[in-house]
């Protein structure tokens, strides 16, 4: 992928999360992080990715807000970014903060299962 390409995926990475930081006023919106923007390579089309922190609701809520903000959104970062032609955002969630989240308390379950093992061992000697 090219530098320009590179360079415009950063620069709507950070005014998109200017946007819905700042710009949006939409009650359902909550935590959102921007994790990672693909724009395709004739700058038609970009995947913003997109991390909900909160319940399963609050995600639900959120995500509606976002898709109802998509046109606002866009119109937001043309007037914030200079290129012939905005490309056509989508949101897509990105679940690896959740996944790397429950890895972690799998992980934390197993430690925590070893050390109960142990120390019942300890106590039967």
């Amino acid at each position: 992928m090219g530098v320009r390409v590179e360079k415009i995926q950063e620069q709507i990475k950070q005014e998109v999360s200017d946007i819905i930081l700042r710009g949006l006023k939409d009650p359902r919106i909550g935590f959102v992080t921007i994790t990672k923007v693909d724009v395709s390579s004739d700058l038609k089309n970009a995947r913003i990715y997109v991390s909900i922190l909160g319940s399963q609701e609050q995600f639900k809520g959120t995500w509606e807000g976002l898709k109802h903000s998509t046109g606002y959104i866009r119109q937001e970062l043309a007037k914030r970014i200079r290129i012939k032609f905005i490309p056509e955002i989508a949101f897509y969630p990105d679940t690896s903060i959740q996944y790397s989240a429950h890895i972690q308390e799998l992980i934390n379950k197993i430690h925590n299962a070893g050390e109960g093992k142990s120390e019942n061992g300890n106590n039967d000697q």
